[in-house]
């Protein structure tokens, strides 16, 4: 018999692992899965109720506070994906925090990698990759920059700008309230994107990294029986001015977009429309990250 781990078995220690993990840090500051379906997709498969393989990869972020007795105040997230095949590939982690500049946190992240492809091979790597960080990542931030407040904030200044695009689903979108917010919040951050109300709700925004997120905890904290993002897009720009930000927007500001099958009542969107309007803008792949098929 291959001493290859199979399929099944390298979902059972994802969830093992996924299970130790929300034990261990059982509050959401510490540890919040960002893709539910996707740990669905894979207890169902790790337990054998489904032959089909998980689409997505289980994604997840791990919050880090160094123990550094001057560092109380500094946080680093690690943001995380596990491909299909980990444990025997290694996991995707990219530490961040706000406190690094560009180049800190490209440092950090390489010297990370090398350290799980040193020591993380066939093996759930997740806590070692956690105690790495709390023990080494504040060493990366400059004593220089950290020191007086000044020199930080024109560092943050001239450091990239993150163009960020999120593509959220919601299990449905009807009520006016939430759709009213999704439109003023979106105006409020200057998100572009659209909303697309109905049964699945569908909204996309795209703008500065700190106003897609800033929009996402505001989203988030109303009662949906189901919403997450998707897929995130993130591009660094440089010196991220505003034009551009300008170039990189795919959409008009913000409005809904109703591609309604059955005329003013129904409320069944024609997915074939909202496909349509997808490709136009370039952003066909999207559909079959939504909804798991080929577009038409």
């Amino acid at each position: 018999e291959t001493t290859e781990m199979t399929n099944r078995e390298e979902a059972e220690m994802q969830m093992s692992e996924l299970d130790l993990l929300s034990s261990m840090f059982p509050s959401e500051e510490e540890f919040t899965v960002t893709d539910q379906l996707a740990v669905a997709e894979l207890k169902h498969y790790a337990e054998k109720e489904s032959a089909e393989v998980p689409s997505s990869k289980v994604q997840f972020i791990l919050n880090v506070k160094p123990e550094v007795s001057n560092a109380s105040l500094v946080e680093f997230s690690m943001v995380c994906a596990l491909p299909f095949k980990y444990p025997t590939v290694l996991p995707e982690i990219t530490v961040r925090s706000s406190l690094l500049s560009r180049a800190q946190q490209i440092h950090l992240n390489s010297d990370l990698k090398t350290y799980l492809m040193q020591n993380c091979s066939g093996e759930p790597c997740m806590l070692s990759a956690r105690e790495w960080v709390k023990d080494h990542a504040a060493a990366y931030i400059d004593k220089e920059l950290s020191s007086s407040s000044v020199t930080t904030s024109n560092a943050v200044q001239s450091e990239d700008t993150t163009f960020t695009r999120l593509w959220i689903y919601s299990h449905h979108i009807y009520n006016k309230q939430k759709r009213k917010n999704v439109i003023d919040w979106a105006k409020e951050l200057s998100l572009s994107g659209f909303c697309m109300p109905g049964k699945p709700g569908v909204v996309c925004v795209e703008g500065l990294q700190s106003s897609c997120e800033e929009f996402w905890s505001r989203v988030r904290r109303l009662t949906w029986k189901r919403i997450l993002i998707r897929h995130r897009e993130d591009v660094s720009l440089e010196g991220g001015g505003h034009a551009e930000i300008q170039k990189q927007r795919k959409f008009p500001p913000l409005e809904e977009k109703c591609f309604d099958a059955h005329g003013a009542r129904g409320n069944h969107m024609d997915l074939g429309q909202l496909y349509r309007f997808l490709e136009e803008k370039g952003c066909a792949d999207i559909f079959q990250m939504y909804f798991g098929v080929e577009g038409h």
